[in-house]
């Protein structure tokens, strides 16, 4: 999509506009996006000694390192760090309420941020302690957010841990704080191994409660995992499902075809949660200008920018889409129809849903674009309009 201003194609959006834009954004993990010195000083205080750093600037930097590797071993050594410091109501809260602070002033003004309580027991909370301290977090954060002039929604996804064995507890406790700022549930995990078919009977639980889910699915182990979330498991997003593209086929003319699968997903408008550098660093896509991303926008799938794991892709949503503007000439009206897609797709009410676009994402785009019609002029020399 591209737009206009004056006869004349409009120009990509600068860095400071991809700042203010408003967006929104549906998969981003807890215990990926600590801010490295808040995990130095919770080890510090913790008595923590496991950290490879802990230099702030170093700690962040082998973060990034770790993740960008291409070791697995390496990759998930960068949660148990996080993870490890988040097992206290104090750290919990803490974090939860940097996270809400840290996407208002980068301009997200719907989140929904997705953890495992089940990973956080070891200094032993309950799992309802967990939901309470980390949804108490993000209230801390909106209002903080806001006396610093940025407006933000939090909503929290309860995620179960695919190769364990707590789906249906976790979806119950999903179940209950539904009305105390849970807005979902998901499963995370290895794909390889731990289909989502393992936990039917949490998500034949959710359905029979009218309630929301998505699953991670289509990003390492590809289009069986989709096929399962969906067909059997009804879930209503697709974590990732970057995958999807492996059922599209592109001829040398250029001419699409759409296999059944994918053909299912974009008539049924399946929202994919895309979470471009972290498809690169898992190698679901080789560079962002070949990541499947432009072509499921191009065909008009139900695509949403995300950030997986801020802290370990040293990302942010005004980065991703920087990165996308970059490779693919994305104008303002390409961000709108992304951030759109997003808050159609999110698992608040429909009437919610419905104003956050039409009261806060339009207008703030559409103030964006307008800026040009009060860009500064020249000066000219001479009174102007004295009238003598």
């Amino acid at each position: 999509m591209t737009s206009q201003i004056a006869g004349q194609m409009a120009p990509s959006p600068d860095a400071d506009q991809i700042r203010r834009a408003p967006k929104v954004l549906l998969h981003d993990h807890l215990d990926g996006g600590l801010r490295p010195g808040t995990i130095a000083e919770l080890a510090a205080e913790q008595g923590y000694s496991a950290l490879p750093e802990s230099d702030p600037v170093k700690l962040g930097a082998w973060f990034r390192e770790a993740a960008d590797s291409g070791s697995l071993e390496r990759y998930l050594e960068t949660f148990s760090h996080t993870v490890g410091v988040l097992q206290t109501r104090e750290a919990l809260f803490r974090v939860a309420a940097e996270a809400a602070e840290d996407l208002a002033a980068d301009g997200v003004v719907y989140a929904e941020i997705r953890y495992a309580p089940e990973q956080h027991l070891d200094g032993d909370l309950t799992l309802e302690e967990v939901v309470e301290a980390v949804n108490e977090g993000f209230r801390e954060g909106e209002r903080r957010a806001l006396a610093a002039g940025h407006r933000i929604r939090v909503g929290a996804l309860l995620t179960a841990m695919r190769h364990a064995a707590r789906s249906l507890e976790i979806a119950e406790l999903a179940n209950r704080y539904r009305d105390a700022g849970v807005v979902g549930f998901d499963i995370a995990g290895a794909e390889a191994g731990f289909p989502p078919t393992r936990h039917l009977d949490a998500f034949e639980y959710l359905k029979r409660e009218n309630n929301h889910f998505t699953i991670h699915a289509g990003e390492a182990f590809g289009l069986p995992s989709i096929w399962q979330a969906l067909q059997w498991c009804g879930a209503d997003r697709l974590g990732h499902g970057v995958r999807i593209i492996d059922d599209i086929e592109v001829a040398d003319d250029g001419s699409v075809k759409l296999g059944r699968l994918a053909s299912y997903v974009r008539d049924k408008r399946v929202p994919l949660e895309l979470c471009p550098t972290s498809n690169l660093q898992t190698g679901a896509a080789p560079s962002y200008t070949e990541h499947p991303i432009g072509l499921l926008r191009s065909l008009g799938f139900r695509a949403t920018v995300n950030t997986d794991n801020r802290l370990m892709s040293g990302t942010s949503m005004s980065a991703e889409f920087a990165h996308l503007v970059e490779a693919f000439g994305y104008t303002l009206d390409d961000m709108q129809w992304f951030t759109v897609n997003a808050m159609k797709s999110a698992f608040i009410p429909f009437d919610e849903r419905l104003a956050m676009i039409n009261e806060v994402i339009k207008p703030g785009y559409a103030a964006l674009r307008s800026a040009w019609l009060f860009r500064e002029t020249v000066p000219t020399s001479g009174s102007v309009g004295t009238g003598e």
